[in-house]
């Protein structure tokens, strides 16, 4: 007669030996549908600004924006509505520091391929917060595959200064310490 015990093995033996390769199976699926999810996620930072069927133009925002990526705009939009499109240049701003617009400079380089003269065409933008628009920024044509690229810069402040000092500081004075020890 057979046992309780083997018949329990049995049952189990039979389980694992269809579960063993429904596992293996249901991972290579997995990896299948990350590789999928990968490549909708290329695809995340297409912002799409201008309506379908509108002529468009496509740019590449890089840097200190809030929302970089590239961009779906219309045709004979302009440079600072472009960035507005980002929602403007980041903020520098942590727990400790709390940015003054007033200090703040932007630069923007704006980079092109002319297919006529077979270059790189960079037209660059600098201005302060406080001050008006540079010349020609308004007016700025901008033309499909160019990169406008933000960045945000600022002086530095004493803290920035402290944060560099202190650590040399420090030590120098520990192996001072460590050397008056031995």
């Amino acid at each position: 007669m057979i046992s309780i015990k083997k018949v329990l093995i049995l049952i189990l033996f039979v389980s694992f030996s269809w579960l063993i390769p429904n596992v293996a199976k249901a991972q290579v699926n997995q990896g299948q549908q990350l590789r999928t999810s990968q490549q909708f996620r290329l695809g995340e930072r297409i912002i799409r600004v201008a309506e379908p069927g509108q002529l468009a133009d496509t740019l590449n925002v890089w840097g200190d924006v809030n929302s970089a990526g590239r961009y779906l705009i219309p045709r004979q939009t302009t440079l600072p509505e472009l960035i507005s499109y980002t929602f403007g240049p980041s903020t520098i701003r942590d727990g400790q520091t709390d940015l003054d617009w007033s200090k703040v400079r932007v630069e923007i380089n704006i980079s092109g391929y002319n297919g006529i003269s077979n270059q790189e065409e960079i037209a660059n933008f600098k201005y302060r917060f406080n001050e008006p628009l540079p010349d020609g920024m308004r007016t700025f044509d901008l033309k499909n595959n160019q990169v406008v690229s933000v960045q945000v810069k600022r002086r530095p402040s004493f803290v920035d200064y402290v944060r560099v000092i202190a650590p040399v500081l420090s030590s120098i004075a520990t192996g001072f310490l460590i050397i008056d020890r031995l």
